[in-house]
C-alpha cells in the first residue's frame, strides 16, 4: 500500500425526516383528532481515530460519504427512525479542516477519538403537536431540517517522539535500521526514503519512543526541490530532532558544514515553529574516518557551526555510539512528556505548502 498523506473528502449528514399530517379514524370514534407523529432525526458523521489504520490511501478511492436520512412521521402517532450515524475510520494523527475555508475542525491522536464532522438534520413535527382548544384539527407540520454537507481536507501527521533531519544520504535509514526493527530501503544513492517511515526504539522494560524518518532535504527545498519539503510536516509533532550528518561525504566537495546550514535554512523557510523544536547534532558514519583524525574532523565541524546543543558521534552501520544516544533521548523524552503534547493550531499549524496526492508523482495511481 502506498503511502498517502493527505485527501479530501464530502460528508454529506442525513436529512431529518418530515412530519406527518393524520386524523385518527376509527369506528365509532368520530373528529378522533390529529395523530400524526414526527420524522427521524438524520443520521450523523463522525471520524474515529483507529490504530489499525497507518495512511490515508483508502481516501484516494471512495471521496464521498452519506448518512442515511430519518424517516418520515406516521399517523396513529408513530415516530419515524432516524437515520444511522456513519463512523468513518482515520489513523490517529488525523487533522481535520473544511477544505473552503481552511478552519480546523479537530485533530484526532487517541485511539477511539471521535470528531463530528456533519450534524444529521433534526426531525420534523407531526400535526399533533398543533392542536389546541381553538385549532382542533390542525393541518400543520413542519418538515425535517437539511443535514450538514462540506468538503473535508484529511492531512496526516505521524505520531513520533523524535524524527530524523538531513541531507539524503546522511545515514537517516541506516540509523532507523540498527535502532528499531524498522526496515527502510538503504542503498548508495540519494531520495533512497521516498515517504516517511515509523520505527520503536526499545531502550528498556517499558520505555521506548517512536523515531521518524522522512526524504532527506536538499537546498532549495522550500521552493520545491527534492522530496522532503512535503513530509516536514510529520516532524509537527515530535519533541526532539536528530541532525544526521554525514562526515565523510564520498565527494570532496560537499562540505558537511554547508549540508547543516542548508538544511537548517530551509527548516527555517518551511516552518519556524519547526526549526525552533531542540535539534541534536548527529556526526555520522564517523568509522570511515581515521581513528586519528576523528577528533580533528567532528571538533573541526562543531566549531565552523558554532553549535552549543548536544553533540554525539556515530556510526549507524557499525553501530557505535548508538546506545548513548538513545539512552540519553530517552531520558530526554520522558523529560518532556510532562509537557503537554504539540497539537495543530490551524489547519496546517504553518505547513501551508500546498500539495495533494493526486499531485505526487511518486504515489500510484
Amino acid at each position: 500500500m502506498k503511502f498517502v498523506d493527505e485527501a479530501t473528502i464530502r460528508v454529506e449528514a442525513g436529512n431529518g425526516g418530515n412530519g406527518c399530517l393524520s386524523f385518527r379514524r376509527e369506528k365509532y370514534i368520530p373528529r378522533g383528532g390529529p395523530d400524526g407523529g414526527d420524522g427521524g432525526d438524520g443520521g450523523s458523521i463522525y471520524l474515529e481515530a483507529d490504530p489499525n489504520l497507518n495512511t490515508l490511501a483508502d481516501f484516494r478511492y471512495t471521496r464521498r460519504f452519506k448518512a442515511p436520512r430519518g424517516e418520515d412521521g406516521r399517523g396513529r402517532q408513530m415516530t419515524g427512525k432516524s437515520g444511522e450515524d456513519l463512523v468513518i475510520r482515520v489513523p490517529p494523527g488525523t487533522v481535520v479542516s473544511v477544505a473552503d475555508t481552511g478552519e480546523l475542525m479537530g485533530d484526532l491522536t487517541v485511539e477511539g477519538q471521535r470528531l463530528c464532522v456533519a450534524r444529521g438534520g433534526h426531525h420534523g413535527l407531526g400535526n399533533i403537536h398543533f392542536k389546541s382548544s381553538t385549532n382542533r384539527a390542525p393541518r400543520r407540520t413542519t418538515s425535517g431540517t437539511p443535514g450538514e454537507q462540506r468538503d473535508l481536507r484529511l492531512e496526516l501527521r505521524l505520531l513520533a517522539d523524535v524524527g530524523l533531519l538531513g541531507l539524503p544520504n546522511a545515514g537517516k535509514s541506516t540509523l532507523l535500521r540498527a535502532v528499531s526493527a524498522a526496515r527502510p530501503k538503504v542503498a548508495d544513492y540519494p531520495f533512497t526514503t521516498l515517504h516517511p517511515q515509523l520505527g520503536v526504539v526499545r531502550v528498556g522494560p517499558e520505555q521506548s519512543f517512536v523515531i521518524a524518518d522522512i526524504p532527506g532535504l536538499i537546498e532549495g527545498a522550500s521552493e520545491g526541490a527534492g522530496l522532503g519539503i512535503r513530509f516536514l510536516r510529520h516532524l509537527a509533532r515530535t519533541r526532539l530532532l536528530f541532525h544526521l550528518v554525514d562526515v565523510a561525504p564520498p565527494d570532496a566537495s560537499q562540505d558537511p558544514v554547508a549540508g547543516v546550514r542548508a538544511v537548517a535554512h530551509e527548516l527555517q523557510e518551511f516552518s519556524p515553529r519547526l526549526a525552533g523544536l531542540e535539534r541534536w547534532l548527529v556526526l555520522n558514519k564517523v568509522d570511515l574516518i581515521e581513528q586519528g583524525r576523528q577528533d580533528e574532523v567532528c571538533d573541526a565541524i562543531v566549531a565552523a557551526l558554532e553549535w552549543d546543543g548536544p553533540v554525539y558521534r556515530v556510526s549507524a552501520l557499525a553501530g557505535v555510539g548508538l546506545d548513548a544516544l538513545v539512552n540519553e533521548a530517552m531520558a530526554r523524552i520522558f523529560h518532556l512528556t510532562r509537557e503537554p503534547p504539540p497539537a495543530a493550531d490551524s489547519p496546517a499549524g504553518d505547513f501551508d505548502q500546498p500539495f495533494t496526492v493526486d499531485d505526487d508523482p511518486w504515489h500510484e495511481s
